[in-house]
């Protein structure tokens, strides 16, 4: 086997350290992440404002993906761009630490997204280049699988901390900063085991390659899809929001100071279904295809979206519903985040395209990330209950345009 040929074994050293590399890395930011929401309360700040700060990450980080793709494709090399991503994401941390008002959060969300947009298409190009074609299910769901361990230890990790913290300290403010600055550790080991244990499987560089021809190149397949997934992300909005949901939800029946601490750990719950459901579900559909195990992701999603608003409606509070519409909430989004990244493989047998398309990809999610979040955000301190069903409306629609997408070999099509 050449060197530039992918492993005959999707279970590798670079599967490995890519799922490796993410949970260390989830550890870091969902740490963080887990803990926004409650850090804007001590702050004073609105919660709608953490609609604004995920929908202005997500945009800065669509021009990043797009244009990073079509990048390594002409250059024929990912990997030092991965792991400088990986180590910007983790430095964000400490601008969440000294933040004393809003444009420090802000920045430093920026600055994590710009890392995501940098790592996120290329390190997908890497694995998928690195497994035979009736792997890829299983490599991706491997992947996400350890990404969302990461997502789990996070959240606990940061409602431990918090809590530890808390015991004596002079403030409420204070507890947060310590989490964020300890966050870094990971975040930062994160981009050195990408370093040392992925390898990248070189191909010849394109320098020629212009972006608009770049862009032509992609089979109509998969335009089509990109177009199902985006009406889809227009309803699938950063998942901190639902931390802000749950406080809202839980507060008038267990007290602030529960929903507060509950916040994390029901984002753990999430993660937690999230990580189990991302592998059964990439093996099952090396076996029994990608695109109906997708949409019923879709459905899944118009579910738990539907769920929420019947708590607002309904006043349904009690934790053991949140906790359910939780649970649901992973369970899509596991399946999601394995199959979208293995159809594009799927769709893009060219791996000197795959930059390209794995950055289309990423930039469509998040131009949908980008919209709902502000939107939802909004509509949840007005009338949350309008904000889930505007949601559940946009993933119904893209569930619809999915089922059209022709999922055969372009070879074949």
């Amino acid at each position: 086997m050449s060197a530039d040929s992918p492993s005959r074994s999707w279970f590798n050293r670079t599967v490995i350290g890519a799922g490796l590399t993410s949970l260390l890395a989830d550890v870091a930011y969902e740490a963080a992440n887990s803990l926004l929401a409650g850090f804007l309360v001590v702050l004073g700040i609105p919660q709608w404002f953490l609609g604004v700060v995920e929908g202005t990450g997500d945009a800065i980080a669509n021009f990043v993906k797009l244009g990073i793709g079509y990048y390594s494709d002409r250059i024929g090399k990912r990997k030092t761009i991965v792991v400088t991503g990986y180590a910007l994401t983790g430095l964000a941390m400490a601008l969440f630490a000294l933040a004393i008002g809003w444009p420090l959060i802000l920045l430093g969300k920026s600055i994590a997204w710009i890392g995501k947009g940098l790592r996120g298409p290329l390190r997908d190009a890497i694995l998928a280049d690195s497994v035979p074609p009736e792997a890829v299910g299983r490599a991706f769901g491997f992947h996400r699988a350890g990404d969302t361990v990461g997502a789990i230890i996070g959240p606990l990790f940061a409602a431990y901390l918090l809590g530890y913290f808390a015991i004596d300290a002079i403030d409420a403010i204070a507890p947060y900063r310590s989490v964020f600055f300890l966050a870094m550790i990971p975040g930062l080991g994160s981009a050195v085991v990408f370093l040392l244990m992925v390898r990248e499987q070189r191909f010849t560089p394109r320098p020629a390659l212009r972006f608009r021809e770049s862009l032509s190149e992609l089979p109509r397949p998969f335009r089509r899809y990109l177009v199902a997934v985006g009406i889809f992300g227009l309803g699938d909005f950063s998942h901190v929001l639902l931390i802000g949901a749950s406080i809202l939800l839980l507060e008038p029946h267990h007290g602030l100071k529960f929903a507060l601490v509950a916040g994390p750990i029901l984002y753990a719950v999430r993660n937690g279904f999230q990580a189990m459901t991302a592998f059964p579900v990439g093996a099952l559909s090396d076996r029994i295809g990608r695109r109906g195990l997708l949409v019923c992701g879709y459905l899944l999603g118009v579910t738990a979206m539907l769920g929420f608003a019947a708590g607002f409606v309904w006043n349904l509070g009690t934790l053991a519903y949140v906790i359910g519409l939780f649970a649901l909430a992973g369970v899509y989004v596991g399946i999601q985040e394995a199959l979208e990244g293995a159809m594009t493989a799927d769709l893009i047998p060219d791996r000197t395209r795959r930059g390209t398309a794995y950055g289309l990809l990423g930039c469509v999610n998040g131009i949908g990330d980008f919209a709902a979040s502000v939107v939802v955000g909004v509509l949840i301190m007005w009338r949350a209950e309008f904000a889930f069903v505007y949601a559940a409306m946009w993933m119904f629609l893209g569930a619809i345009a999915m089922m059209s997408v022709n999922t055969r070999k372009p070879e074949a099509a």
